[in-house]
């Protein structure tokens, strides 16, 4: 019998639309003699649909019309197995409850990829692929993210963290930026992706308009110093606790002081020395940035990059497959890491495919992997026999915790 993969795509995210094109890329690309694939949606508002339309990547240029032809469902855990129940249910015909071995989710950004739809699913039962609850969180919020790799001896560079009731001070905010890190400076939203809401500031107007944008998209800012002769390089890792190795690695390219939205779903180009392969779908999602690969570093810098990324996959937690970011400063040649993708655009198979991995290999690892964890997940104590509800306990419980 094949395992039956629930592909999780969408969500309540800005990366909402780069999620689809990347989950429908996976689900096109999964071994069809070994799984038995489907599309599962979540919209905006956090409902999860199934449907044949679910899975065509063109029916998205009408979510209504989509949401129309397709079934609302639940996640439900039954006898020790996990049921997409459809939703309301009807008393006579209509689908049938969906049974899902794994969950692949190939979610981007906020509210999905920060542990959010990890903790869902682990609550529901189901296995899923990837990061799990506590990687997934850290690795979204950049601020922690730098705490947790200086401990571990990776370069970051200085960072301050501001929060909206900084914001409400905006005059003594942007004192402080520009006392601690002077220009140019560059403003993200600590816990956002695809580059949406960062942008690099040459004087104070310009960073009052970075501030004011970044806010838009999260609660909490980061600022950090940019720099100015920028190089960036990017590094896949596939594995877990057991063992990872590193990809081959990429320097993309952009038209911008950074790597915009646009350079990475919108430029339209293949990647440079690399695969032109879009998993099949019309858009190809991160697979179409402006690249090169293999990077042009000396075989010493690869190396020094590839070890930083494996350890930085370490230090997180990670499990599955993340891209893992760095900078490099053309004028010093200072390397520091940039941010770690814990569900990468594209899921990153066109740094694997040049390797001998094929994608629809690179999914096979990943499901593999969920299944192991689950495996060991039941062998994990969760419980532990106490009689403090028995009513003859209560008397001497009075104010403890």
């Amino acid at each position: 019998m094949k395992t039956r993969v629930a592909v999780i795509f969408g969500g309540r995210s800005v990366e909402h639309e780069v999620s689809v094109i990347s989950g429908i890329q996976a689900l096109q690309s999964i071994d069809a003699e070994k799984y038995d694939a489907f599309p599962v949606y979540l919209t905006k508002e956090n409902e999860f649909y199934v449907g044949d339309e679910v899975g065509n990547i063109e029916s998205y240029k009408n979510i209504k019309n989509l949401l129309e032809k397709s079934q609302r469902v639940v996640w439900v855990k039954e006898a020790g197995e996990v049921h997409l129940v459809p939703y309301p249910k009807k008393l006579f015909g209509g689908m049938k409850d969906q049974i899902v071995d794994v969950a692949l989710p190939v979610v981007h950004g906020t509210n999905v990829e920060d542990g959010s739809l990890q903790g869902y699913l682990k609550t529901v039962g189901v296995p899923f692929a990837g990061c799990d609850v506590c990687a997934s969180a850290i690795g979204m919020d950049k601020y922690l993210s730098k705490a947790v790799l200086k401990d571990n001896d990776i370069p970051v560079l200085p960072g301050y963290a501001y929060t909206v009731q900084d914001y409400e001070n905006l005059d003594n905010l942007i004192s402080q930026i520009e006392n601690k890190l002077g220009y140019p400076v560059i403003i993200k939203p600590v816990n956002s992706g695809s580059s949406v809401g960062i942008s690099v500031a040459k004087n104070r107007d310009e960073l009052i308009d970075s501030v004011d944008d970044a806010f838009k998209y999260s609660c909490t800012i980061l600022a950090e110093k940019a720099i100015t002769a920028l190089k960036e390089i990017n590094c896949s890792v596939l594995g877990d606790e057991n063992g990872a190795k590193a990809s081959i690695l990429e320097e993309p390219f952009h038209s911008k002081d950074i790597l915009s939205y646009e350079d990475k779903y919108m430029s339209g180009g293949g990647s440079k020395g690399g695969s032109k392969s879009g998993g099949g779908t019309k858009s190809a999602g991160m697979a179409s940035v402006q690249r090169k690969i293999p990077a042009d570093l000396s075989p010493e810098r690869t190396k020094e990059i590839q070890e930083y990324a494996l350890r930085a996959f370490k230090a997180f937690g990670c499990s599955g497959v993340a891209r893992i970011d760095f900078m490099i400063d053309e004028e010093t040649d200072a390397l520091y890491f940039n941010e770690i993708n814990t569900i990468p655009g594209s899921l990153s198979f066109y740094l694997w495919e040049p390797t001998g991995v094929p994608y629809g290999e690179l999914l096979d690892q990943l499901i593999q992997m969920a299944v192991r964890r689950a495996r060991r997940e039941e062998n994990t104590t969760y419980t532990f026999d106490t009689n403090i509800l028995n009513e003859n306990a209560f008397s001497g419980t009075k104010g403890v915790k």
